[in-house]
């Protein structure tokens, strides 16, 4: 027989947990599926600057606000921007009292992983597709033959998301930067110069199309993102099995720039992962489909220049968690009331997120992003 879900929520990262977490409050239960084999499968990222009147309020949704400040990674709120020449031209530290505090994206996912009843979490459950069967109950086929029916199904499956298909036509397009992720471990005792170089917050190192955006992590690493502005095949064009061979064409695009700079590349330890970054069209919406909605990536993925991305993905999962507690027995009802909230949230996010890039990446960059702190003062 096909085993029935009153709730499906497809994808066990930020926002499907904060959803089945807020459900959960609320004395609604929900089976979450995903792909990955264990919740300890893949790492998970690196910082994630959690904001108030999002990310927080999700978790104190969820009822985890003061869990989540006992594992806020101190002075990961400092921010410091770089010219080319590794010339420091904006500065702060991080005294404590900021509204975005820092925490470990793995710590964050464990935080609501251990907040849910055991088993909620369907692991190695990939979706390989969905169908509506009418008034709002979907049948989903996972990619080991099995499959399953809700009431509700809430695609919470990030970038290329395998039931957005059920209510859009959209797909991410390429946004004209690429990233390589790199790491230098034990950065203060076998990298020092680098981790004096980066500080100890958010770190940009500008020039005209490129650059080198880092951070600490917890476990004491440089978690180090070097910035191309590119064709979209150009990922294509390097061996990363070959890392010796890839540093070196990532280095070409970086003559002329600060020697400390470019030991980021050269001293990285470990692999060289390449990150391509794909947004979906700015003010992405859906004509109301019964039974199906989104929420994070799945909705509105965008570039990672407005920091909003995990944030909104908390924020959605606990609006629909809510939504659904306050509608009981009308999920139409619920979906309306999150998705009228939800699509002008995030365009309004989509927008600053498309500025922010382009503004990193000019010509005269890094004055645009210097000019934009300064206009907070």
């Amino acid at each position: 027989m096909t085993t029935h879900h009153p709730i499906a929520i497809i994808g066990a990262g930020l926002g499907g947990l904060t959803s089945a977490r807020v459900l959960h409050v609320n004395g609604v239960e929900a089976a979450v599926f995903d792909l990955d084999a264990s919740p300890s499968a893949r790492t998970q990222g690196g910082m994630l600057d959690i904001h108030v009147d999002s990310g927080q309020a999700a978790l104190r949704a969820a009822g985890l606000h003061d869990q989540f400040r006992e594992i806020v990674h101190p002075g990961g709120e400092a921010v410091r921007i770089l010219d080319r020449h590794a010339v420091v031209h904006h500065e702060e530290s991080d005294e404590g009292e900021g509204g975005r505090p820092e925490v470990a994206r793995g710590d964050l996912r464990d935080l609501l992983l251990g907040s849910l009843p055991e088993g909620t979490v369907r692991w190695g459950a990939k979706v390989a597709g969905a169908h509506p069967l009418g008034g709002g109950r979907h049948e989903v086929a996972l990619a080991d033959g099995t499959k399953f029916t809700t009431d509700l199904l809430i695609g919470a499956d990030g970038a290329w998301s395998k039931v957005r298909p059920l209510v859009s036509a959209a797909e991410p397009a390429y946004e004209g930067v690429s990233f390589v992720e790199v790491h230098l471990n034990d950065a203060e005792r076998r990298h020092p110069a680098s981790a004096a170089l980066v500080g100890g917050g958010m770190f940009f190192a500008l020039g005209a199309g490129k650059g080198f955006l880092a951070h600490h992590d917890t476990t004491g690493s440089l978690h180090v993102y070097v910035a191309l502005k590119t064709a979209e095949n150009w990922i294509s064009t390097l061996d990363f099995t070959d890392t010796a061979v890839a540093k070196t064409a990532i280095l070409d695009h970086f003559d002329g720039w600060d020697a400390g700079l470019r030991a980021l590349v050269t001293d990285a330890d470990g692999e060289l992962t390449p990150r391509p970054i794909h947004a979906l069209p700015i003010g992405h919406r859906w004509d109301r489909v019964p039974g199906v909605t989104l929420l994070g990536d799945a909705a509105h993925l965008m570039s990672p220049f407005a920091g909003e991305g995990a944030n909104l993905a908390m924020l959605d999962g606990a609006e629909l968690g809510l939504a659904l507690a306050a509608h009981p027995g009308d999920v139409e009802a619920a979906l309306g009331a999150y998705e009228a909230a939800l699509f002008p949230r995030s365009a309004a996010s989509a927008a600053e997120s498309a500025e922010s890039l382009a503004l990193c990446f000019a010509e005269d960059s890094p004055k645009p992003l210097l000019d934009q702190f300064a206009s907070y003062r």
